[in-house]
C-alpha cells in the first residue's frame, strides 16, 4: 500500500516521464493499493493559483476526477497525524511533506516521492 506525495500526483496525471520506472511500476500496476492524502489539495490549489501549474480545475475537483480514474483512496488529516507531524524531527521544514510523511507513517504506507529530504526519517519507507 502507498501513498502518493503531492509531486507524484501530477506526475501520474501529467507527465509519467517525471517518475521512475519503479514508482511507474507501483502506480500504474493494477495491484497496487494507493492512496492519497487531503493535504495535497492545499499544495496543488496553491500551485494551481499562483500559476506554477495550469489546470482549469479546482484542486478539489482534480483530485477527485484523477482518483476516480486510478482508483486513489483519499486520507483526511485528523488530530493523530496532525499531532504527529509536529512531534516529527525538524529535517524537512515544509508542513505539507511532514503532515505527508506523518500520513504514511500512522497508515502504514510506502511513500512515493523523489524528495530526498523524506528518506531521512525513520517514520518514512520511501518507493522512487
Amino acid at each position: 500500500m502507498y501513498l502518493l506525495d503531492t509531486c507524484a500526483l501530477l506526475w501520474l496525471a501529467t507527465d509519467h516521464a517525471q517518475l521512475s520506472p519503479k514508482a511507474t511500476a507501483v502506480l500504474l500496476s493494477g495491484d497496487s493499493v494507493l492512496h492519497f492524502s487531503a493535504i495535497s489539495a492545499l499544495e496543488i490549489e496553491r500551485l494551481r493559483q499562483s500559476g506554477r501549474v495550469a489546470m482549469k480545475l479546482a484542486a478539489d475537483e482534480w483530485l477527485v476526477k484523477l482518483a476516480n480514474r486510478y482508483r486513489l483512496l483519499e486520507l483526511p488529516v485528523d488530530c493523530r497525524i496532525a499531532a504527529l507531524a509536529m512531534r516529527l524531527p525538524p529535517i524537512h521544514k515544509d508542513p505539507c511533506d511532514r503532515l505527508i510523511i506523518a500520513t504514511a507513517a500512522i497508515h502504514r504506507l510506502k511513500i512515493v516521492t523523489r524528495d530526498e529530504t523524506i528518506p531521512r526519517y525513520a517514520e518514512a519507507r520511501v518507493v522512487w
